[in-house]
């Protein structure tokens, strides 16, 4: 069951002459972790904006063809409805932590009082939250007094108390050391475990394969292809768009290391399989 459908997506930004993103479609099924990459400028956060509704319904501008999540048109619907359905964490916590908050459980809260939940409903959400994100033994602290890691994961908790079933990341580790990095990674590993989809905008491929079911490859408003991480990169012409590949898939790129399948490897687990398997065939 396609939880996302996009068709036909077309999208231009108050004046410009060009199309950020240039008549896209695709369909994402429910409980997917969806990777997007590109180069800057390939149109990676628009299209994250179009799913959210924040364009055409925040940022104006010349729209075309259909964003659909659950049979709701988002165009045809407003900000609070799509909010319920699809949350979006962006790249730096600092700009979604609210900074009026004294403690990481006040800030978990904050969204849930605007809307207006009863007491007991908010405070299961806040414990759920904080527990699957890893953060409740710190719900004590100053939301700034975590690190950056902690920090993102607050910022994912407060979109994950809303319950939305869909959650967009736009480069939420680009700000991060490795071990933050390792933490957001985990914690949106966590979120799929639980059905919820997930979408993310990502530099760090090498994380990005190890995790995602399927990854979209994004090049000057066009989708260039979408399709598991082997089979995108094991394409010739990464380059061309200004993509590098897993640096374990670069490694076997150079060798000739191929699978059965005529695809390169794109974790460290996979490559050290396939060079195990090649020796045994070989001895």
């Amino acid at each position: 069951m396609a939880k996302i459908v996009v068709e036909g997506l077309k999208y231009r930004y108050p004046l410009s002459q060009k199309l950020a993103l240039n008549d896209i479609s695709f369909e994402i099924n429910e409980g997917e972790f969806i990777g997007i990459i590109g180069a800057n400028g390939a149109g990676k956060s628009t299209l994250c904006q179009a799913l959210t509704g924040i364009v055409p319904l925040f940022f104006k501008g010349d729209y075309g063809g259909r964003v659909i999540i659950d049979d709701v048109e988002v165009a045809k619907s407003n900000l609070s409805e799509i909010s319920l359905k699809i949350g979006m964490v962006f790249q730096n916590p600092f700009t979604q932590i609210t900074g009026s908050k004294l403690t990481v459980y006040e800030e978990v809260a904050f969204g849930l009082e605007n809307m207006g939940f009863e007491r007991e409903e908010m405070k299961r959400r806040i414990d759920d939250a904080l527990m699957l994100l890893d953060l409740y033994r710190h719900k004590d602290k100053n939301p700034f007094d975590l690190s950056g890691g902690q920090m993102q994961r607050l910022a994912i908790a407060s979109i994950i108390a809303m319950q939305p079933k869909i959650i967009v990341l736009d480069e939420p580790t680009s700000q991060l050391d490795p071990q933050g990095s390792n933490e957001v990674f985990k914690a949106v590993s966590d979120l799929k475990k639980k059905g919820i989809t997930v979408i993310m905008v990502e530099h760090k491929v090498e994380k990005l394969s190890e995790y995602a079911d399927r990854i979209m490859l994004l090049h000057d408003g066009r989708l260039i292809d979408f399709d598991t991480p082997s089979k995108i990169f094991s394409k010739d012409d990464l380059k061309d768009y200004g993509v590098v590949e897993p640096v374990f898939t670069r490694y076997c790129k150079k060798i000739g290391l191929k699978d059965e399948r005529g695809l390169y490897p794109v974790t460290l687990d996979e490559a050290v399989n396939l060079v195990v398997k090649k020796r045994e065939h070989n001895s």
